[in-house]
């Protein structure tokens, strides 16, 4: 039960995540910049000049907004199509990286046996760790772009300092949800990554396998035997085995009345 709902929960973490990835390709104000301000209580110039992966805007202080859409593929500048380009693959990761999760979850009845599962989470989990990564790096790639023009020492005429927008810092807590949700993946399919050693157990002349703990694990419905009902057989052959093994190697003494008979 407690491994099911951690994997409901990673996945609705991850879910939440891309979807806020998935909004910031559509939003505006990835960057943006005032040009003006105020003198006393009278507006003297304002305008704000922004941009998104799509356009560039120029809104006047009539609330009026001009935009310029990028033109073709080839000739929109490098940069932008760095960041289209990993976000794109980044979230094409993370369709392959919910499907297979949703199939290897513990609560649908699709997917095969349990080990099957597990490797299909498991699978899952790194698609979707690959795609936050992608995202990250398309990320960041445009906050380089805009923080060696805004902290530049020199800038020529012409060029603007932008300020980052709500939609880089909405997708940064996006890949943060990815890696999370993850991890919650990763630890309910910790046994296929590191299985655990087997011990044996024998309890009136049954053989049972169990996991080396010492306690209720997230996996094993059950404790280790007692010690007064069962005898730990470990690599080697049980005392019963034993015992049997001597009665049958120790010769017979026979008796002088059964000899004379």
């Amino acid at each position: 039960m407690r491994k099911r709902l951690i994997q409901i929960f990673g996945f609705l973490i991850t879910s939440l995540g891309w979807l806020f990835v998935l909004c910031t390709m559509a939003m505006d104000y990835w960057r943006i910049t005032q040009i003006g301000g105020q003198g006393g209580s009278f507006i003297i110039k304002v305008a704000w000049y922004w941009s998104n992966l799509w356009k560039d805007c120029f809104t006047d202080s009539t609330a009026v907004t001009n935009c310029r859409d990028f033109p073709v593929l080839w000739s929109v500048t490098a940069f932008i199509q760095g960041v289209r380009g990993l976000l794109m693959c980044g979230l094409t990761l993370g369709f392959f990286g919910v499907v297979l999760c949703f199939v290897g979850m513990e609560c649908t009845y699709i997917g095969g046996a349990d080990k099957t599962k597990d490797k299909l989470l498991l699978a899952g989990a790194v698609f979707h760790f690959a795609g936050g990564v992608s995202n990250i790096s398309g990320y960041c790639l445009y906050i380089n772009r805009i923080a060696r023009t805004t902290f530049a020492a020199n800038v020529g005429p012409g060029v603007l300092r932008y300020d980052l927008g709500p939609p880089i810092f909405l997708g940064l807590v996006g890949c943060f949800l990815i890696f999370l949700g993850a991890v919650f993946y990763g630890v309910t399919v910790s046994r296929v990554i590191c299985p655990e050693s087997k011990v044996v157990y024998t309890y009136g002349g049954r053989t049972y396998m169990a996991p080396r703990s010492r306690g209720r694990t997230l996996y094993t419905g059950y404790y280790k035997p007692s010690r007064q009902y069962g005898s730990y057989m470990g690599s080697g052959r049980s005392s019963s085995s034993k015992i049997s093994n001597i009665s049958q190697t120790t010769p017979t003494k026979i008796s002088e009345r059964d000899a004379f008979v």
